[in-house]
Parts: C-alpha cells; sequence; structure tokens
C-alpha cells in the first residue's frame, strides 16, 4: 500500500485502509496461486484498482461495514462476482498468511452496519 493510498483512504490505520489492506493481501495470494505472477497480474490489477476506487467513494467513510454486511452494494455485478471469487479462496488461506488482518477482519464482521442517512 502506497502513501497515497493511505491519504486517499483516510490514513494507514483506519477501517477503510485495512479493508483495502486486507483485499490488497488476498488478490496477491489469488494472483500469485492462480496467475502464477509475481506480481499481480493486468486481471487482478485491474480488481485492485476497483476495489480501491469503491473503497475511496463509500458513502459510509469510516464507519465503513465489512462488504458482506454492507446495505449499498456498490460494485458492479461483475466485479462483485470476481472478488467474491478471491475471497473464498483466499479467505481459509488468510488465518495463515496474514493472521492479524484475518482476525481484524472477523471482528469488523460482528459490528452491525450503520445506517445509511439520506440527504434531506
Amino acid at each position: 500500500m502506497t502513501r497515497s493510498d493511505h491519504r486517499s483512504l483516510g490514513g494507514p490505520s483506519t477501517r477503510r485502509a485495512r479493508e483495502f489492506k486486507t483485499i490488497a493481501a488476498m488478490l496477491r495470494m489469488y494472483c500469485r496461486a492462480h496467475h502464477s505472477a509475481a506480481a499481480l497480474c493486468a486481471e487482478c490489477a485491474e480488481l485492485h484498482d476497483y476495489a480501491r476506487r469503491r473503497l475511496e467513494r463509500c458513502v459510509f467513510g469510516e464507519a465503513k461495514p465489512t462488504c458482506a454486511k454492507c446495505t449499498v452494494h456498490c460494485y458492479k455485478a461483475s466485479m462483485r462476482e470476481r472478488v467474491r471469487v478471491v475471497m473464498r479462496w483466499a479467505g481459509p488461506r488468510m488465518l495463515w498468511r496474514h493472521p492479524v488482518l484475518a482476525v481484524r477482519h472477523m471482528i469488523d464482521e460482528r459490528l452491525p452496519a450503520p445506517p445509511l442517512r439520506r440527504p434531506q
């Protein structure tokens, strides 16, 4: 994660930055195993950039719930399916490769989604 990623997501220790760090780790693991790439392949890099843009624009801001708990599905259907495939494969492996991120994500999943405030 670069400095500009931290700035655009609110800092290195925020909820959104942690969510991005988690999806980035999952994408690296998935790409290494399925596309035999040392760095992210073009397909995985596209998904990585898309996830970053979605997190930057999240309507919940720092109160963002995990995607599974979110009431607003901001991903296009095709991208949501691609992320689901990556998460389904990488999720169980995260406990071994990135245990702190995995446990923090599991804790975050237990938090309720905040209500979406409509502009008045």
